[in-house]
C-alpha cells in the first residue's frame, strides 16, 4: 500500500476514497506546490477526524470547521451584493438541507453560489465542509467545499414541507396550513425606547400544528385573518420555546390567504387518561358555560376567567379560561379542542385544566379539522359528531358538580351576624376571594380551593370579609 492508502486506511471518518483522493488532489494544488499529495493527505485526514460530526444536530457555533452528509431540500434564489473592499460583485445562495438528525441553512458563496443553482436540485445528497456560525435567521454554515456523496440519507422531501418536518434552526420554512386559532396584538418596550408588537396564531396541516410568532407590522395579519382560513406561509423560521418548536416570521416573511384543501387532524387525550402536573391536548364538546368573572389581581390590575365543562366519550373535566380566552364565544354543544392545557388539582379531588396564554382554542367539526381520540367507539356504534359526546337519554352523564346560584349576602345583615356567600374562587391565596358576577367577598379560611372553583362559603361577615365555619 501506499503513503495515501495507508492515510485513508487509518482515517476514522465516513469518506469514500475516492472523495479522499480528490480532496488530497485540491489541497495540492491550493497549497502551490508546498505540500506533495502524503502531506496533502496527513491534512485532510487531520480536517476530517477533527471537524466530522455525527450528524447535523451536532453542529454547533465557535467549532472552526465541521463536515457532515446531508440532502437538499431547498435552493433559494441567487443574490448578488457590494462588497466593502472589493469592485468585484459577490453572489450568494442559501440551501436548507437535512439529515436524520436535523435541518440546517448552508450558505454558499460566488463560483459555488452559481454552480449550486445550476448543478444542484433537491433531493441531492452532498458531503459538506464549513464554518458554522450564527446567522440572521439562527445557525449557518458557510461552505467551503461541498461535493456529491453517494450516501443514503432518510429524509423525506414531501414532509420537508409540512408542519410535522419542522425542525430547529430551520430556515427558509415554506408551507401551507389553515389557521386554528389566533391572538390578539401585544405591545411590549424595546431597549432603545420603542414600542414593538408580537402577536401569535396556531396552524395546523395533516401533519401536526404549530405556534406562529408575528412581529410589528406582521401582527396586522392577524386582525386580517380568522379561523378556518388557509394560508400560506413563506421564509419563515422555526426556534424553540418552553420545549416546543415555534414559526417566527420577520419582515421578508409572508402569508397570505390562498385556495388549498387543507385537513387538520385533532389528536387529542381521552379525558379519562388525564394525569395531574401535565401538559394535554383535549377535545369534546361543551356541557355547561359559567358566565365571566373578573377580579382584581394582587398588583391592581384587573383579570377574568371563565369556566366551561366538557365532554368526551371517556368522561369530562372542566376548563378553566384566562384572559382574553374568557371572552370567546363557546356555549353548550360546540366541539371543540384545548391544546396545551396544564391539568391540575381542582373541585373536590377532581382534575381541571387551566387554558392560559399559552393554549389555543380550536374549533372542530367543520370541513377543514376532523377530531380523533384513542377512543371511537362512539362513531363505530353509529354515534357521529355531536352525539356522541352529548349524553342524550343518559341520566349519567349530567355534570355532578355545585349549582350556580344568584344569592347575594344579605345588606340588612347586622356585622358579625352568619351569611352564606356563593361564588367563583378568583384569588386562592389569604385571603380567598369569591366573586358572584356583581360583588367579590374576602373569606378566611383554612380550607384549600382552586382558582375557578365555585363554592359556598358560610359564617359571620364584617366590613365584606367572610370568617367561614364551613366551606362546600
Amino acid at each position: 500500500m501506499g503513503a495515501i492508502e495507508d492515510i485513508y486506511a487509518d482515517l476514522d471518518a465516513d469518506v469514500p476514497e475516492p472523495e479522499f483522493r480528490e480532496a488530497v488532489e485540491r489541497k495540492v494544488e491550493e497549497m502551490g506546490g508546498l505540500a506533495d499529495e502524503e502531506t496533502a493527505a496527513m491534512l485532510i485526514a487531520h480536517e476530517l477526524s477533527d471537524d466530522e460530526v455525527e450528524g447535523v444536530a451536532d453542529i454547533e457555533p465557535g467549532m472552526e470547521e465541521a463536515a457532515f452528509a446531508a440532502k437538499v431540500l431547498r435552493i433559494g434564489d441567487l443574490r448578488t451584493f457590494e462588497r466593502d473592499d472589493e469592485d468585484q460583485e459577490g453572489r450568494v445562495v442559501n440551501l436548507d438541507v437535512a439529515d436524520e438528525t436535523g435541518h440546517i441553512r448552508v450558505a454558499f458563496w460566488d463560483d459555488r453560489a452559481e454552480a449550486a443553482v445550476e448543478e444542484l436540485e433537491a433531493g441531492d445528497v452532498l458531503k459538506i465542509a464549513g464554518q458554522p456560525r450564527e446567522g440572521y435567521n439562527g445557525l449557518e454554515v458557510s461552505a467551503s467545499d461541498a461535493q456529491p456523496a453517494d450516501i443514503d440519507i432518510d429524509v423525506d422531501l414531501d414532509e420537508a414541507d409540512s408542519i410535522g418536518g419542522l425542525s430547529l434552526g430551520q430556515s427558509d420554512v415554506s408551507l401551507t396550513g389553515i389557521v386554528l386559532d389566533t391572538d390578539s396584538v401585544r405591545t411590549f418596550d424595546r431597549d432603545d425606547g420603542s414600542e414593538g408588537r408580537v402577536s401569535n396564531l396556531t396552524l395546523g396541516d395533516e401533519t401536526g400544528r404549530v405556534r406562529v410568532t408575528l412581529w410589528d407590522d406582521q401582527t396586522e395579519l392577524v386582525e386580517e385573518l380568522s379561523p378556518g382560513t388557509t394560508v400560506e406561509l413563506v421564509d419563515g423560521y422555526v426556534r424553540e420555546r418552553n420545549g416546543d418548536l415555534e414559526l417566527h416570521l420577520n419582515d421578508r416573511s409572508t402569508l397570505d390567504e390562498v385556495e388549498a384543501d387543507v385537513e387538520y387532524v385533532a389528536e387529542t387525550t381521552p379525558i379519562a387518561a388525564l394525569e395531574i402536573d401535565t401538559t394535554a391536548d383535549i377535545g369534546g364538546v361543551v356541557r355547561s358555560a359559567d358566565p365571566k368573572r373578573t377580579f382584581d389581581r394582587d398588583d391592581g390590575s384587573e383579570g377574568q376567567v371563565r369556566n366551561l365543562r366538557i365532554q368526551d366519550d371517556s368522561g369530562d373535566i372542566r376548563v378553566a379560561l384566562w384572559g382574553e380566552k374568557a371572552d370567546r364565544d363557546l356555549g353548550p354543544g360546540d366541539e371543540v379542542q384545548f391544546t396545551d392545557v396544564e391539568i391540575q388539582d381542582g373541585w373536590q379531588d377532581d382534575l381541571e385544566a387551566s387554558a392560559g396564554w399559552q393554549a389555543s382554542i380550536i374549533a372542530l367539526g367543520s370541513e377543514s379539522t376532523t377530531r380523533t381520540t384513542e377512543a371511537d367507539a362512539a362513531e363505530e356504534s353509529g354515534s357521529t359528531g355531536l352525539d356522541a359526546f352529548s349524553g342524550d337519554g343518559d341520566p349519567s352523564s349530567e355534570a355532578d358538580e355545585p349549582a350556580a346560584t344568584d344569592e347575594q349576602p344579605d345588606d340588612d345583615a347586622e356585622p358579625g351576624e352568619p351569611i352564606e356567600f356563593t361564588g367563583t374562587v378568583v384569588q386562592a391565596g389569604d385571603p380567598v376571594v369569591l366573586d358572584n358576577g356583581t360583588e367579590t367577598m374576602r373569606v378566611e379560611t383554612s380550607v384549600d380551593v382552586h382558582l375557578g372553583e365555585e363554592v359556598t362559603a358560610r359564617g359571620p361577615a364584617t366590613d365584606g370579609r367572610l370568617d367561614a365555619d364551613d366551606i362546600v
